[in-house]
């Protein structure tokens, strides 16, 4: 079994009983994965496993055994900071990525593609309280992780569906 099959069922097994919406949360992590796939495989590994600290029991330290350094070190970076709010959460995340050197981009790029699920996918469903959060988000988010010439597609993807979820959104409360 390679890394990315190995990922794949990890992520599947720690996340079998969560939902995303009305799906198993299987359904945005392959969003996510399928997202990376022009990334290559550590992007697609990091991909399956970005949820996996935040979401679950399991711990870096049984990302770093089982993935190695890399692969942990960039779940730890895409996993949010401890905070007793998402407010608070988020500040010292988006603090810390600010922070992240070249070596650990690929960390970055797992997050937009992440974002950029959850974006797309408020957008669809028309989940427009979920999508007004990642909305009022987009500023410090893209602040903290944007880096030139590092995924521009993916941002010019995020971006457009921030701004179609807006003009809906702003329609939806006009009616």
């Amino acid at each position: 079994m390679d890394k990315i099959e190995k990922a794949e069922l990890f992520a599947r097994i720690v996340h079998r009983k969560q939902m995303y919406g009305d799906y198993p949360y299987i359904v945005h992590i392959k969003d996510v994965v399928d997202i990376l796939t022009d990334y290559g495989y550590d992007a697609m590994t990091i991909g399956y496993l970005h949820d996996v600290v935040e979401d679950t029991d399991i711990t870096i330290k049984e990302i770093q055994y089982e993935f190695g350094d890399f692969i942990s070190e960039c779940v730890d970076i895409v996993t949010d900071k401890p905070g007793k709010n998402r407010k608070e959460r988020k500040l010292k995340t988006y603090s810390f990525m600010k922070t992240i050197t070249e070596e650990y981009e690929l960390a970055l790029i797992v997050k937009v593609a992440d974002r950029l699920s959850n974006v797309k996918s408020c957008v669809i469903t028309k989940n427009y309280k979920l999508f007004d959060m990642y909305y009022k988000e987009h500023t410090d988010f893209k602040e903290a992780i944007y880096r030139e010439n590092l995924c521009e597609e993916l941002w010019k993807t995020l971006d457009y569906y921030i701004l179609i979820g807006k003009k809906e959104v702003d329609q939806w409360l006009k009616q």
